[in-house]
């Protein structure tokens, strides 16, 4: 067993741990630094990118798409700000399966989020260099398709261990850094948008060659394939630091709902001026051949072409700062994130090693490990971000059926916020969730299968290792109240591909969605009837020790 920290009480209340290793996490994270964490996460690459690529495939009815993206995110955070409440687990995201279906559904659940996760990072620092190219120093880190070339890969290197070196001195600093770079990431989209409409605001732009030229088609596409739900991503950071906050129960919903309702806004509003302030020669030739100079930099070039070079400089240094505070805090949540899976028995216990500075040092080691791998075969933002997307709606599908689970089986629980309609927002928004994996398409989700498999053989290796060992974190599979998972995998990877978003197109536009949405439901009831005791439950949460830090 690794060692436990000895915490000492202060007169104001505040659990400050002894100077030794151990496995427990430090509480010192307040309400603007959970809100800042989430909104950190928001507000990433996804800005620098998302508006440009969702206009090239919806047009300027990309502004619906952030509305239909907006709506699914805020559903599926009002179910994890009831969850986030309740349990102040560090690597919530990735436990609340594991409390109400037990180890198997805890184990794959939590595989796609430590998944999604830990290949953020890397895709921020590729973000980074790409931007940079606008400089001469760094045209010459990306290859044409958009890998690295050695002098890239170098970099990129650095830039991780800097990630990971920021999040070696503990958790306090790092909510400060992330705090001050926030700051900074909401202050330059914010005045990017009111220069962009006072100066350059032509609303001709979004009739003039079709305001949805691609049709509902592209509009649904657009939501999972240009960014949109990966920008939006990222309201979970507070949950999964809410083994290190202060007050979990009062201040988690509040960053969760908080920061979804700021990326919705700054998102918006970036799509609206983007279009707005195109010159028309960009799209003469229609939207999905959009072209101007310093594209590849999307807001930054079109400060220039439309005038305004002071501003692109400022973007161009935001292209740091953004992508760089959301690498800095997904860094952050896999370390986190592996720190839940070893306490739930799914991966070794030393990942719950933590120093002196309550920092899960092997966690973030492996953090590290991860980004340099990723950096190898990968290409660039844009080709990533679909996987990426499928990866993250997958492991925020569990909430909603832990979800309806815990509203049948523990419905007197305490609950710092208890969400309204919740028997009917829990379904629908898993039944959404269900429809954005849908919309990233056949390719996407074929190689998401491949990546799941592997994590069914890391994890569920471990996991027979440990159970075979009689480990005292062996966990127990529990298959029974799991047996609706391998249906909803092997399901939606049938329906995608005989679908028409990459799929064969068997099955009409329309139809399939309505199948995408009763196959859903079908899956929501037959897991919530499936879900453990409510004594299973307590048990699983109590084994794995809720909160992490003590003191609550």
């Amino acid at each position: 067993m690794a060692q436990t920290d000895q915490l000492v009480v202060s007169s104001d209340k505040s659990p400050t741990p002894a100077p030794t290793g151990g496995s427990k996490l430090r509480r010192e994270v307040g309400l603007i630094g959970l809100l800042w964490a989430s909104v950190g996460s928001i507000i990433g690459s996804g800005w620098l990118f998302g508006a440009k690529n969702a206009v090239v495939v919806a047009g300027p009815a990309a502004i619906i798409s952030w509305g239909i993206g907006a709506v699914a995110i805020a559903l599926l955070a009002f179910v994890h700000a009831e969850l986030g409440g309740m349990f102040a687990a560090a690597g919530g995201t990735a436990r609340y399966p594991h409390y109400t279906f037990g180890g198997w559904a805890g184990m794959s659940f939590g595989w796609f989020s430590w998944l999604q996760a830990a290949t953020v990072a890397p895709i921020e620092v590729e973000a980074m260099i790409g931007y940079a190219g606008h400089w001469s120093f760094a045209q010459h880190f990306l290859h044409a398709d958009g890998t690295l070339t050695p002098s890239g890969f170098a970099v990129a290197v650095l830039l991780m261990g800097v990630f990971v070196a920021v999040n070696f001195l503990g958790v306090r600093i790092l909510a400060l850094t992330n705090s001050i770079a926030t700051w900074l990431k909401i202050a330059v989209p914010l005045g990017t948008i009111f220069i962009l409409a006072v100066t350059n605001f032509h609303g001709s732009n979004f009739t003039s060659h079709g305001f949805a030229p691609f049709g509902a088609k592209g509009v649904l596409a657009a939501i999972s394939t240009s960014g949109i739900i990966f920008a939006l991503l990222g309201f979970e950071q507070a949950i999964q630091l809410s083994g290190e906050s202060r007050n979990p129960k009062r201040d988690i919903p509040r960053a969760v709902l908080g920061s979804v309702t700021i990326g919705t806004l700054i998102y918006t509003l970036l799509q609206v001026v983007f279009i707005a302030a195109l010159p028309a020669a960009a799209f003469a030739a229609g939207w999905d051949k959009l072209d101007f100079a310093g594209i590849s930099g999307p807001f930054a070039g079109l400060a220039t072409v439309v005038g305004l070079g002071w501003l692109a400089y400022v973007l161009y240094f935001d292209a740091i700062v953004s992508p760089g505070g959301t690498g800095l805090i997904y860094t952050t949540s896999t370390s986190r994130i592996s720190y839940g899976l070893s306490k739930n028995g799914y991966a070794p216990q030393l990942f719950e090693r933590t120093d002196r500075r309550g920092v899960p040092w092997f966690g973030l080691v492996m953090s590290f490990v991860t980004g340099v791998v990723c950096f190898l075969p990968f290409p660039s933002w844009q080709q990533l971000v679909s996987f990426i997307t499928s990866a993250s709606v997958l492991m925020y599908a569990g909430a909603p059926l832990a979800f309806g689970a815990l509203r049948a089986r523990l419905p007197e629980r305490e609950r710092s916020y208890r969400l309204p309609a919740g028997g009917v927002v829990a379904p629908l928004s898993f039944v959404v969730a269900s429809l954005i994996i849908y919309w990233s398409g056949w390719d996407i989700l074929m190689r998401l299968g491949f990546a799941i498999l592997l994590g069914y053989l890391l994890l569920g290796g471990y996991a027979a290792y440990a159970i075979h060992k009689k480990l005292a974190n062996a966990p127990r599979l529990d298959w029974k109240a799991a047996r609706w998972l391998p249906v909803y995998l092997i399901g939606m990877g049938l329906i995608s591909w005989q679908g028409g978003f990459g799929g064969t197109g068997h099955i009409p536009l329309w139809w399939d969605m309505a199948l995408i949405a009763a196959f859903a439901t079908a899956i929501y009831y037959w897991a919530v009837n499936s879900a453990l005791s409510a004594e299973e439950i307590e048990r699983n949460v109590d084994e794995v020790d809720v909160v992490d830090a003590g003191g609550h």
